[in-house]
């Protein structure tokens, strides 16, 4: 992973940790519901959640398995997840610090691997997979929760300028076909998928980010000046809120 990357990532998020603890966008959601339920059999499992962030996913995850480790590049973001852990109660959280690409745990070492808005900063999504499917236990598990494109290069182009925009550590959101062929090629087989919309409220998705004053102006100007077909499939509101497309998967 390039190092000026990694640096970007963690400057970028270790000073909002608390912003994102807070997040409603991230702090619910039919996603972690979702997530729940997909774990409802799984109480002995060792689950390792790859980007954690502020930790929902671990949150969510962690009354109903065994252990759950949760990895982090920021170590803000890991600080948050410690104390929220302590403050929940949720005494099998270890948390654990490095890039997605370089995960420093042996093979086969867990029966499920999560990750939830943390695959669009990868540097290298295919070394990301290749290293979880590496960790993952003969017939264990990949859950993935995440923004997506919506395919179509027009709506594509939009959806990943204005997201580079509010956050330059942004990489790409993958789109579902994206995602099978990547899955797929990694030897791991989709067998749940679930495509939904996440409404973003304008000010508070770039106040989360620190977007500098100017750059929410270029967002606004392009979010004035695009084409009906991208106004209507993000359904661009007036104070500039919209809606994204978003996908979750499970793999084996």
């Amino acid at each position: 992973m390039s190092n000026h990357h990694e640096a970007l990532v963690k400057s970028q998020f270790s000073g909002q940790a608390a912003a994102y603890l807070q997040s409603n966008v991230h702090a619910q959601g039919a996603d972690l519901r979702r997530l729940a339920e997909w774990l409802s059999d799984d109480a002995q499992a060792h689950l390792l959640d790859v980007g954690c962030g502020a930790g929902h996913a671990s949150f969510t995850a962690a009354p109903l398995v065994a252990e759950v480790t949760a990895y982090d590049l920021s170590e803000g973001m890991l600080a948050v997840v410690e104390q929220e852990a302590k403050n929940r109660q949720l005494m099998n959280i270890t948390c654990s610090q490095g890039p997605a690409e370089v995960l420093p745990f042996a093979d086969n070492s867990f029966d499920i691997v999560i990750s939830r808005y943390s695959a669009h900063h990868w540097h290298d999504i295919q070394a990301a997979l290749m290293e979880i499917r590496r960790v993952l236990k003969p017939g264990g598990r990949f859950i993935m929760m995440d923004i997506a494109s919506p395919g179509k290069p027009m709506l594509d182009i939009w959806l990943q300028t204005i997201e580079m925009l509010r956050d330059p550590s942004h990489i790409r959101n993958y789109s579902q076909g994206e995602w099978l062929a990547m899955v797929n090629g990694r030897g791991m087989m989709i067998d749940k998928l679930v495509g939904d919309t996440l409404h973003l409220e304008f000010s508070s998705w770039v106040a989360r980010m620190k977007t500098p004053e100017n750059i929410v102006g270029a967002i606004r100007y392009l979010q004035d000046k695009v084409s009906d077909e991208v106004r209507t499939h993000f359904a661009i509101a007036d104070d500039g809120s919209f809606v994204s497309d978003t996908i979750m998967f499970q793999a084996r």
